[in-house]
């Protein structure tokens, strides 16, 4: 029985059969401390890390004994949860820590060792495994992070997912077009091209599927969009490897 914990989207509890779902943790600030605990559930995390991480800013005063009640909560979730052992919220020394047991999935850790798995099947060439695997890092780092909550380290988080989401989207980009299936390919580096508008890689790929789709005249206006876009908002012009996937595409008949 396998414990699994949602950070990303609404964050929730699964354990056997149990299920602790958003609603049912103390509060937006117990939330916020089971997830940034969760986080970082390999490490004890300082007191004031974890004050600093709930309350941003200038704290509250009473926010040091509001903790304590926050820490007894989230320790009644936990047991709600059904981790009548192996699970526990500690705190000694100035220091908090999440024990969970050993084989608890966590999906943003999950993400991002399917996004590793992935580029490494991408390597190999064994394109069906590298799909899978980067569909799971898609599916979890698109879904919101603590959505309602802002602080630097929440900023951080999403910044991380969106870097996982986009090395993935480059994965499916490349198994579908080692796959000639240009279309799909389009799908994926359009994706890449919303999440990042100044990814060239991403421009280059969607010239090439374009091209390899039959549609030259729109592999040629995404390059005028690129140049574009670069000029104005950078005041540079496309990088060398762009030109020359725009100038091969121009001079093929």
């Amino acid at each position: 029985m396998t414990p699994r914990i949602y950070l990303t989207g609404a964050v929730a509890i699964e354990h056997g059969e149990h299920l602790i779902r958003e609603r049912q943790f103390p509060g937006r600030q117990g939330r916020i401390a089971f997830v940034f605990l969760a986080l970082n559930r390999h490490r004890s995390v300082h007191r004031e890390e974890l004050l600093g991480a709930i309350w941003p800013g200038d704290a509250p005063a009473q926010t040091d004994s509001g903790l304590d009640a926050i820490l007894s909560k989230l320790r009644g979730t936990l047991r709600a949860a059904g981790f009548a052992a192996g699970a526990a919220i500690t705190a000694s020394s100035g220091a908090v820590a999440l024990q969970l047991p050993r084989a608890a999935w966590v999906d943003i850790e999950a993400a991002a060792n399917a996004l590793d798995e992935a580029e490494g099947a991408v390597r190999r060439g064994v394109m069906s495994e590298a799909w899978s695997l980067a569909n799971v890092a898609v599916v979890i780092s698109k879904r919101p992070f603590l959505p309602d909550a802002e602080a630097p380290w929440i900023e951080s988080q999403r910044v991380a997912l969106r870097r996982v989401q986009m090395r993935a989207l480059q994965c499916l980009a490349t198994v579908s077009a080692t796959n000639a299936e240009p279309l799909l390919a389009i799908q994926h580096a359009a994706e890449m091209i919303e999440l990042d508008p100044f990814r060239e890689t991403a421009y280059q790929l969607l010239m090439t599927m374009h091209a390899a789709a039959g549609n030259r005249a729109e592999a040629l206006r995404v390059f005028a969009k690129c140049r574009e876009l670069l000029r104005d908002e950078l005041g540079v012009s496309p990088s060398p490897q762009t030109e020359a996937v725009y100038l091969e595409i121009l001079r093929a008949e």
